[in-house]
């Protein structure tokens, strides 16, 4: 690199806060941009094979990871609930190309809009899912990450997306008012067939201040 070319270091340098305003991210918004998810790691995730692109070292299964930061959040992470929707998720099966088709609010309407398309229904899953938003706590420090992130349940993870919002709402309060520790603990079809699947117990209610940070996060969103 030439030496006239200055990089500073990662924080952002004064000249460029003096204008702060994200100048030229006028047209950008959420939909042109990737949504950070966390991913649950099976046996047969490409991010525990060192052969693969998507490989991520050191990773094993039933290790967390963000989908866009790629960071590796071990078997355990604590979480704050801040909302939840479901969705009727259709994809184009495998054998037939392959993609996302769409995402509906019910199963009838995520019909509907194969047929209006004349489109094969036998030719696609509909998959319903369960999607939880949540704000990670750093567990050392008690920080509330900035940034959420969703973690999809489906199939096998739909039992336990039940069973955590039953406990959310016997609780009572806001649906953010307390910590929970998501964790992985591995489990079996009725094949015998190994798998890894969540485990969320109840830490406590946060403390004020983090409910405060949670709340004006939710407002600000879904509000």
């Amino acid at each position: 690199m030439s030496k006239d070319i200055s990089i500073v270091a990662t924080e952002l340098p004064a000249h460029v806060k003096k204008g702060g305003s994200g100048l030229g991210n006028e047209n950008i918004s959420s939909e042109h941009m990737m949504v950070p998810r966390v991913k649950q790691l099976q046996q047969l995730s490409n991010e525990v094979d060192e052969n693969h692109s998507e490989y991520i070292e050191g990773a094993k299964p039933g290790d967390f990871i963000n989908t866009v930061t790629r960071e590796n959040y071990a078997k355990e992470v604590y979480v704050v609930n801040v909302h939840f929707k479901e969705d009727y998720i259709v994809w184009v099966k495998r054998e037939k190309g392959g993609g996302l088709f769409g995402s509906f609010p019910t199963q009838v309407e995520a019909i509907e809009a194969l047929e209006s398309q004349n489109k094969v229904v036998d030719d696609h899953e509909i998959t319903q899912t369960q999607t939880h938003q949540l704000l990670k706590m750093d567990e050392k420090t008690g920080a509330i990450a900035d940034i959420p992130f969703l973690f999809d349940c489906a199939s096998s993870k739909l039992r336990v997306s039940r069973e955590w919002n039953t406990q959310i709402a016997r609780k009572g309060g806001d649906r953010f008012s307390s910590l929970w520790k998501m964790s992985s603990v591995q489990t079996a079809n009725r094949a015998g067939q190994k798998f890894w699947n969540i485990a969320c117990s109840d830490v406590g209610w946060v403390k004020d201040d983090v409910y405060e940070t949670v709340k004006s996060y939710y407002d600000k969103t879904f509000g």
